[in-house]
């Protein structure tokens, strides 16, 4: 049976003051749509011993982010899984080394869907997913981020996209011979003629085009070229915030021209500015060096990790970003580039999180604030997750053509 109507159905008869009805209310319309978060890291756990993503976590013993529980606790419907590859050496070899992580980590993914078969499901259609909403089993879309594991072999796209991949990005934080990243000195111009190619590929794949990190350049050039709507699966607003992570309002308007989708993010260095600080750095550094590149091997050594990690931050305190600079992006994107090319990313277990946005149980808040701010339940709805899955539907749509 259903955990929807249980949980819509105590929520109604529940009783209480005004201000809790209004909350009820909230909660009864974000249980109502699909919501879909298009950019998940979570993968980044599936080798860590001892964690699984079927037990309750909290932020502050593992600095997890996602869970079956909690997305049970958030009105979660599903989300797009990353396959995420670090950027390294444009080598031969270098190439090699991130083929086989991202092809070790993709089949994380679905070996974690085919395990916990009663509870989530791997889908590669918008279609497949709507079908498991409203159900207990949370849909898993995965993505590509960062296609420097395809190193200059565009015939690998096939190959991740049979594993399941229907969404893929060109580049990370550094440059790569796709193309030139938000966060690095330009190289190409923008895409290198071999990520016009990969442009191409994608299309004839029917993969959406995922253009987070990537240069402006790039990624007006991803808008032109595609033949299909792509999408920023987690991003911010350069008006509101200027990082060159975010964009700006002119290309925003081109990205919503071809029908495409921005999909606002909840990490807050992108949000707010963060002054330097020697010693915390330095504290931080050493951490990383301790326990080496990438996640802890064991719960065990992740939850000392966070621990040290939340001690250094007490020792040297840094401004964070709150759930109120959230909306700020959000609702300028939607005045911006409209309702119709809006949608909603926490970045979770990839650096994401919020004061008072921490986690995929304060989803809720978010369909409470936009209902308070007037928009209706179908508005709700798209900036949710039929936005993003329409954009789903147009790239597979093209392919077809």
């Amino acid at each position: 049976m259903s955990l929807r109507p249980l949980i819509l159905a105590a929520l109604v008869a529940a009783a209480g003051s005004p201000a809790l009805a209004q909350s009820r209310a909230d909660r009864v319309l974000h249980e109502s749509v699909v919501v879909l978060d298009t950019h998940f890291d979570t993968p980044a756990l599936f080798g860590v011993e001892g964690w699984s993503i079927m037990d309750r976590h909290e932020v502050a013993e593992d600095g997890s982010q996602v869970d079956y529980p909690r997305m049970v606790e958030g009105g979660v419907d599903g989300g797009v899984f990353v396959v995420f590859t670090a950027q390294g050496p444009r080598t031969p070899e270098g190439h090699a080394n991130a083929r086989d992580f991202a092809l070790v980590r993709i089949n994380e993914i679905r070996e974690m869907a085919a395990r916990h078969h009663d509870r989530f499901g791997l889908v590669t259609t918008a279609a497949e997913a709507r079908a498991l909403a409203n159900t207990k089993r949370k849909f898993v879309f995965i993505s590509l981020e960062n296609s420097y594991p395809l190193g200059r072999d565009l015939t690998l796209m096939k190959t991740f996209h049979d594993l399941g991949a229907r969404m893929m990005s060109p580049v990370h934080t550094a440059n790569n011979d796709l193309a030139d990243s938000a966060t690095a000195p330009p190289e190409h111009g923008g895409l290198s003629p071999l990520g016009r190619q990969w442009v191409a590929e994608a299309n004839r794949l029917g993969i959406l085009i995922d253009a987070s990190h990537a240069s402006d350049a790039a990624t007006e050039q991803m808008i032109e070229l595609s033949k299909a709507p792509i999408i920023l699966s987690h991003t911010g607003a350069k008006a509101v915030f200027d990082h060159p992570r975010n964009i700006g309002d002119e290309l925003m308007r081109k990205l919503a021209a071809k029908g495409g989708v921005i999909q606002l993010n909840a990490l807050s260095n992108y949000m707010i500015t963060v002054p330097p600080n020697p010693e915390r750095e330095a504290a931080l550094a050493e951490l990383g060096r301790k326990y080496g590149r990438g996640r802890p091997d064991t719960l065990a050594e992740l939850r000392a990790l966070t621990a040290e990690r939340d001690a250094i931050l007490a020792r040297y305190p840094a401004p964070r970003a709150t759930f109120d600079d959230f909306m700020k992006h959000l609702l300028h994107a939607i005045e911006v580039a409209g309702i119709d090319h809006v949608g909603i990313s926490g970045d979770f277990d990839g650096g994401g999180g919020l004061t008072g946005f921490e986690d995929v149980t304060d989803y809720p808040k978010v369909s409470a604030a936009l209902r308070a701010a007037g928009y209706s339940k179908d508005d709700i709805a798209k900036v949710w997750g039929g936005n993003a899955l329409r954009v789903f539907e147009q790239a597979q749509a093209a392919a077809g053509r």
